[in-house]
C-alpha cells in the first residue's frame, strides 16, 4: 500500500488508516471540508474527467477497504471514509447523469 497517496481529495490514505488523527473530530472535519471543495470543483469538469474521477474514487475505496479486518487499522475512520467516499461518488453520478 502506497501510505502517501491521496484517496479523498488531499486527504491520504495514512489518515485514513492511521491511528492519527482521531476519528471524531479531526477526521469528520477534515472529510466534510474535503467533500465540500471536492463538490465544488466537478462544475468546471467535462464528463470525460467526470468517468475518470468516478473510477479513481472506486479504485481508492477498493484500496482502504482492502483490509477490513485488520483491527490495527482505525475502522471507525474507514467507515466515516467509506461513506463520504459514497456520497462523493453518488454526486459525481448525478453529474454524469445531467
Amino acid at each position: 500500500m502506497e501510505l502517501d497517496r491521496k484517496v479523498f481529495g488531499n486527504i491520504t490514505l495514512k489518515e485514513i488508516i492511521g491511528s492519527f488523527p482521531p476519528a471524531i473530530p479531526e477526521t469528520q472535519n477534515l472529510l466534510d471540508t474535503e467533500l465540500e471543495v471536492l463538490t465544488t470543483k466537478l462544475d468546471s469538469k467535462t464528463q470525460d474527467s467526470l468517468q475518470k474521477l468516478l473510477e479513481e474514487q472506486e479504485i481508492a475505496e477498493k484500496q482502504v477497504n482492502s483490509r477490513p479486518g485488520a483491527m490495527a487499522l482505525a475502522q471507525d475512520k474507514i467507515r466515516l471514509f467509506s461513506a463520504y467516499n459514497q456520497k462523493y461518488m453518488q454526486i459525481i453520478k448525478t453529474k454524469l447523469q445531467s
